[in-house]
């Protein structure tokens, strides 16, 4: 197959930071997706409707003319969450689901859950009125190892908050593990799962090719080939409980080139292209539509979107940086070739 032509995907978990580094990145997303879900991890977080709305405005004042692209917002978990804002919540539509990390799990996330049991009445509110529920799924505690953060959490954390809360959609961001696959398989159609596409390229040795690759590094950190190829194929399945999420999460290029890096990659410029890369690794191109394009849109109860996107294969080469407001960024593949190309969005 050298080209192919689907319904315009989503992206169901998307990092564009704010200001004029939000004004540099955010093209990469809307030049081939129709909506994304805009993380709230700013500093300060994003944890109240009216910051959402204001900086939802924000990001569709700084899209080219003429772009379609829908930013869906969400709002911050925190121990001091109200049950009056998830009510106003329910009645946005263009916020749309509650994000929970785990204080101190990954980037920006000091202001996170502190003590499960804090935000057990805002589950339950949360469940009552229908808002779905955004995972970071890793403990943080120093005594478990960063490799078993993930399979911690589900078994300690989530399985409680799944048992208590039957009726609550949850979506487990970014999953990493043979056995965050496994879990979301068996459980009920109220449980979904985002798959980045550097999780379905990647494995850890590539932490470490020729040296540390802080480029490489981001949170849930990359795991074993097992690893890597359970989520393969868990994305090109066909099941509807796993959809595209790119975790998207662009750094100043210093902030990267550090004694302490922060976690993140910046896969925007050719998120789809590296997710038909992925697929075409085991000859499953023609499961990518579903899991681009129709599951994520399903769980969250929006219509599919109505135009089309089309991938060439053909070879280009990515750059060895972009801009990022007044510093650079490199993006995951910097300076090398990826196969895959967009020719109409």
């Amino acid at each position: 197959m050298t080209q192919i032509t689907l319904t315009q995907p989503d992206d169901w978990h998307l990092h564009v930071r704010d200001g004029v580094a939000m004004a540099s990145v955010i093209q990469a997303t809307a030049r081939c997706f129709g909506r994304a879900i805009i993380m709230p991890n700013l500093k300060p977080p994003v944890i109240s409707l009216a910051q959402a709305e204001t900086y939802r405005s924000r990001i569709l004042q700084a899209l080219p003319e003429g772009s379609t692209f829908q930013p869906l917002m969400t709002l911050y978990l925190t121990d001091n969450t109200s049950v009056e804002e998830i009510k106003r919540l329910k009645e946005s539509e263009s916020v749309v689901a509650i994000k929970y990390y785990p204080a101190g799990a990954t980037t920006n996330s000091e202001s996170g859950v502190t003590d499960l049991h804090k935000v057990w009445h805002l589950l339950e509110a949360m469940q009552t009125y229908d808002v779905p529920l955004l995972i970071h799924g890793e403990v943080t505690a120093n005594t478990v190892d960063i490799f078993d953060r993930e399979k911690v959490f589900i078994e300690y954390i989530l399985d409680s908050i799944i048992l208590a809360f039957p009726n609550l959609r949850i979506v487990l961001e970014h999953i990493t593990t043979a056995e965050a696959v496994d879990y979301v398989s068996a459980q009920s159609s109220k449980i979904g799962a985002t798959i980045t596409a550097h999780h379905l390229l990647m494995n850890r040795n590539d932490l470490f090719t020729g040296g540390v690759r802080p480029h490489h590094y981001c949170l849930p950190v990359l795991k074993r080939e097992q690893h890597r190829q359970a989520l393969l194929r868990a994305a090109t399945s066909g099941n509807p409980k796993f959809f595209l999420g790119t975790d998207s999460a662009p750094h100043a290029r210093h902030t990267k080139e550090a004694s302490c890096g922060c976690a993140g990659m910046f896969t925007a410029p050719a998120a789809l292209e590296l997710y038909a890369e992925a697929f075409e690794q085991v000859n499953a191109l023609d499961k990518l539509e579903g899991f681009a394009s129709f599951y994520g849109a399903d769980f969250y109860g929006v219509a599919r979107n109505t135009r089309t996107v089309t991938l060439k294969k053909q070879c280009w080469q990515m750059p060895t940086s972009l801009a990022f407001g007044d510093d650079t960024v490199v993006p995951l593949r910097a300076g090398d070739d990826i196969q895959w190309q967009l020719v109409t969005g």
